[in-house]
């Protein structure tokens, strides 16, 4: 089992960067693919990036590739999410997530339905 702790989150205004960490304690992050997803108010969860274990293959929704990257860093047992150019639509509570599964597509490790454990979540707000 592994606890997720997200943090980084806040409010900034469109164009400025945010950097989000995923701490998890418990058994080694390094033991699941990683994913960060993310809710706005009255709309459904979004996937937003995975990254395999070892980190050398990322992934990401359409609408975040060339602005957002994810990494890892398991020896310190943390992901992050580095986010460039935020925009007002950017604004959501993100959530990191661990998936003990072995996926066959990138688009399926695109599905929550696959991922184990998650976070509280942090907010960020984008402001126009």
């Amino acid at each position: 089992q592994v606890q997720l702790v997200e943090s980084g989150g806040g409010l900034v205004q469109a164009g400025d960067s945010l950097r989000l960490s995923c701490a998890a304690s418990g058994r080694t992050v390094g033991s699941y693919v990683m994913g960060w997803f993310r809710q706005a108010p009255g709309k459904e969860r979004e996937f937003v990036a995975h990254i395999s274990r070892n980190g050398g293959s990322t992934y990401y929704t359409d609408s975040v590739k060339d602005r957002f990257t994810i990494s890892r860093d398991n020896a310190k047992n943390t992901v992050f999410l580095q986010m460039n150019s935020l925009k007002p639509e950017d604004t959501a509570v993100y959530s990191c997530a661990a998936s003990p599964r072995y996926f066959s597509s990138a688009n399926g490790a695109s599905d929550p339905k696959y991922y184990t454990y998650w976070g509280q979540g942090t907010q960020v707000t984008v402001s126009s």
